[in-house]
């Protein structure tokens, strides 16, 4: 039963809480991509069809990808398909945690049911976001990591690796 999976959240957000900018991440951060593919790799990702369709090589390697979509017929190469956030969670197959990664629709149907995220805190707004993460209860969650980093040559903002737990479900 998918109420005893371990379910976490990872997302990118601004200091406004945005996630993205008509389709697309709001920057480039190739540390974030790092740490993400580095949580993800060898489990079961979860996400809507728009954030599927943004990866510009397809399904994501060594991960199950997990495509939510209201579309009966919808058939991604190398992906499985869901009608609805439960059946995601009985057709994830590999280790936990099963990971949500998005989008903005997908975040907020499964929101209550996380209970790891896993934030990065990019320190910058961004002009014309259009989509944004939950706010997130500080009363209901436990901050467990912070690293902090600072622009590099290769990342053009500050940002913070977060890890926070839900204190009790």
């Amino acid at each position: 039963m998918s109420n005893n999976k371990h379910i976490a959240a990872i997302v990118a957000v601004a200091a406004d809480n945005a996630i993205g900018r008509q389709g697309q991440l709001l920057c480039h951060l190739p540390a974030d991509l790092k740490h993400f593919k580095t949580l993800t790799m060898g489990h079961s990702i979860i996400m809507g069809r728009r954030t599927f369709e943004s990866f510009p090589k397809g399904a994501l390697p060594g991960r199950q990808n997990i495509v939510i979509s209201r579309q009966p017929d919808y058939q991604p190469e190398g992906a499985v398909v869901a009608h609805s956030p439960e059946e995601a969670f009985e057709l994830a197959s590999m280790p936990e945690p099963v990971f949500i990664i998005g989008g903005e629709q997908i975040y907020r149907a499964t929101i209550d049911r996380v209970d790891t995220l896993y934030l990065t805190l990019i320190h910058a707004r961004f002009e014309g976001s259009d989509a944004y993460f939950p706010v997130i209860d500080d009363e209901q969650w436990e901050e467990e990591e912070r690293e902090y980093h600072r622009t590099d040559d290769r990342n053009a903002h500050d940002y913070t690796f977060i890890t926070l737990r839900r204190k009790h479900k």
